[in-house]
């Protein structure tokens, strides 16, 4: 089996790329910069946006694991360049190809301005798009344009709205956001064989969770891990969350504030 793994130099690839390693698998690796590539792994360096380019780096490919494009707040023109018609080309060429099952890495930036329930009740996974950037409004095209592609292609495709990925949760907020990278690879593995189009949290199962995991749970994954062995030494730092404040009442905390460096 061979797996398309865009972005594969960024944060995120360079924490699964390990933990998606089997015996019969290929990783194929894919950004803009070389990669130096290990035992089970192969690389192309390919702009996502340049379609000749995607369509070279599809050959041979059996799915997809999607991390490339713009991974911070930027300008529209580049945010769009990198991440809408970057999704895109990818998508075309995967379809072109015969590439059936993907994973798309979305992000919680999609449901930014979503806050915790009142009533104590969990954030649904299929919830509605409240972008809270440029960066935010591109994942939501994502999940757009993965779900055109599963109804008119019949594509299997699943995005994840990912929350915070480090091997241990650095704040307080992350007490709630954090999904470990071997959970984010067993949602992953998950969503490799999921049929259907599904949008799930990237989350682990932590105990002061708010973001549902049933959509990801129905497809197959299993979280093992929580952030609350950590959460004595943050809270000690940093006291206890005010659950008030927009950084840990609002799915994209400090990204739902004005102050955003003289973006806004």
């Amino acid at each position: 089996m061979r797996i398309l793994m865009t972005g594969a130099a960024g944060k995120v690839g360079t924490l699964l790329r390990p933990r998606l390693a089997r015996e019969g698998r290929t990783l194929r690796l894919s950004d803009l910069q070389a990669v130096e590539t290990g035992p089970g792994e192969e690389q192309v360096v390919a702009d996502l946006a340049d379609p000749a380019a995607m369509t070279e780096a599809m050959k041979g490919v059996d799915a997809v694991v999607h991390l490339g494009g713009q991974s911070r707040e930027h300008s529209w023109a580049d945010i769009v360049h990198a991440n809408v018609n970057g999704t895109q080309v990818l998508l075309e060429a995967a379809r072109e190809a015969g590439v059936r099952q993907l994973v798309l890495m979305g992000s919680h930036h999609a449901a930014g301005f979503h806050t915790r329930p009142a009533d104590g009740t969990e954030l649904p996974d299929y919830a509605f798009p409240r972008p809270d950037t440029f960066y935010g409004v591109s994942k939501v095209v994502m999940e757009a344009l993965g779900s055109l592609y599963h109804d008119r292609f019949g594509m299997n495709i699943t995005v994840v709205r990912l929350g915070t990925c480090n091997e241990g949760s650095l704040d307080t907020r992350g007490l709630a956001t954090w999904i470990s990278p071997d959970d984010l690879a067993r949602l992953v593995e998950a969503a490799l064989v999921a049929p259907g189009y599904h949008v799930v949290w990237g989350v682990s199962d932590n105990a002061r969770r708010w973001w549902s995991l049933r959509e990801a749970e129905a497809i197959g994954y299993v979280s093992q891990d929580d952030s609350e062995p950590r959460a004595v030494a943050l809270i000690a730092e940093h006291g206890e969350p005010d659950l008030a404040d927009p950084v840990h009442a609002r799915a994209g905390g400090v990204f739902t504030l004005k102050e955003l460096g003289g973006r806004w």
